[in-house]
């Protein structure tokens, strides 16, 4: 990678120009701010061109023999300029300070939002169709009311941890024979909460949050499948210092049904009708998701063609009124045994079948059958 073309600037530029460059575009690439996917790794690469161009000793080895050079003088991968995503936010911090809304990563008294929960639950076949409301038992955070989610003990004088100064990170000065290196990180002593040891809050042990069981009441709409959410706000765990709550997700999974299929909102099923059936035409009681319904069998019907139910399907999901519908896949069943009497019944349509004019043979089916 190039340096100077990620900073944007020119070879023979100034440090000052370099510095103007850099926070000029960590602003554009920072995560806080550019939700693009990629927009974290660029930010690590802004960060690594920075630190090397703005260090004379740096600078002169990469001019010479570029990243290698780097590398063989001891700033290797994990070395000192190789300082990750917290370090990046250290440096963006000491260019901008508290502004800007970015430094609050950082600040252990800043408001934390909590995390959105997820939960799989299983729903009948005929639940999705229709709809069903259901209690669900689930275990998440909820703010502490002992010290109303700060994770301070509200009877503690000095509650900011000692070691840091209640900022959740030490400052580590390294010297070395190309000049000194500063890394900042994890306070040891209060593991980055700001708060001392001492003056936690005993309920939580300095979280902000206890977990607990509650039950929350969920209404599963008409038409769902499996993979549909239903999303409850702030039904998650909880944030600390004043922050929001997290959301709930109830993701579905549909158990299947041994007498419907579901593609979509149609719903098909096979009926097996005899020969005669086929031929002659019949009504016949079928289920459907609504119940027992009659339907004709055209005559003349060929295996595997359909009949329509227009509007006994599935509900589209929040269109009220609105269904798919049901298809009936005709099978005819081939007999496998036939009695005598069957025998010559089938024998008669056969000689017919080969010895009739086409148009005549249905009259002469009819006959046979009665």
């Amino acid at each position: 990678m190039d340096y100077y073309e990620i900073l944007g600037v020119e070879k023979n530029a100034t440090k000052d120009e370099i510095k103007s460059a850099f926070r000029k575009k960590a602003r554009q690439l920072h995560p806080d701010v550019n939700k693009a996917p990629d927009a974290e790794e660029k930010f690590k690469e802004l960060g690594k061109a920075y630190e090397t161009l703005s260090d004379d000793e740096k600078r002169e080895l990469y001019d010479r023999y570029g990243e290698d050079g780097l590398k063989s003088a001891g700033y290797s991968q994990g070395g000192p300029f190789e300082f990750g995503f917290g370090g990046l936010n250290d440096i963006f911090e000491a260019f901008f300070g508290g502004g800007g809304g970015f430094s609050s990563r950082h600040n252990p008294n800043a408001p934390m939002d909590g995390d959105d929960l997820r939960m799989d639950i299983q729903i009948d076949f005929m639940e999705a169709i229709f709809g069903a409301e259901k209690e669900i038992k689930i275990s998440h955070l909820e703010e502490c009311m002992e010290c109303m989610g700060t994770g301070k003990d509200k009877n503690a004088k000095n509650v900011s941890c000692r070691t840091c100064n209640g900022q959740g990170r030490v400052q580590q000065n390294t010297r070395t024979i190309l000049g000194n290196f500063t890394s900042v990180t994890t306070c040891p002593s209060c593991n980055g909460t700001g708060v001392d040891p001492s003056a936690t809050c005993k309920i939580c042990k300095g979280r902000g949050a206890v977990k607990k069981e509650k039950t929350v009441k969920i209404k599963i709409p008409k038409g769902v499948d499996t993979g549909s959410r239903i999303r409850y706000s702030h039904e998650g765990n909880a944030g600390k210092n004043g922050g929001e709550a997290g959301d709930l997700y109830f993701v579905l999974y549909v158990k299947e049904s041994k007498d419907f299929i579901r593609d979509g909102v149609d719903i098909h099923t096979i009926l097996e009708i005899s020969m005669p059936q086929a031929v002659l035409g019949d009504e016949v009681i079928i289920d459907t998701i609504d119940g027992k319904e009659k339907i004709t069998v055209p005559k003349g019907t060929d295996d595997l063609e359909k009949i329509l139910i227009k509007g006994r399907g599935v509900p589209y999901l929040g269109k009220e009124g609105q269904r798919g519908n049901h298809y009936v896949t005709i099978k005819i069943k081939t007999p496998k045994k036939l009695s005598k009497e069957e025998e010559k019944l089938y024998q008669q349509l056969f000689d017919l079948s080969k010895n009739s004019a086409p148009e005549s043979i249905m009259d002469r089916v009819k006959t046979a059958f009665k």
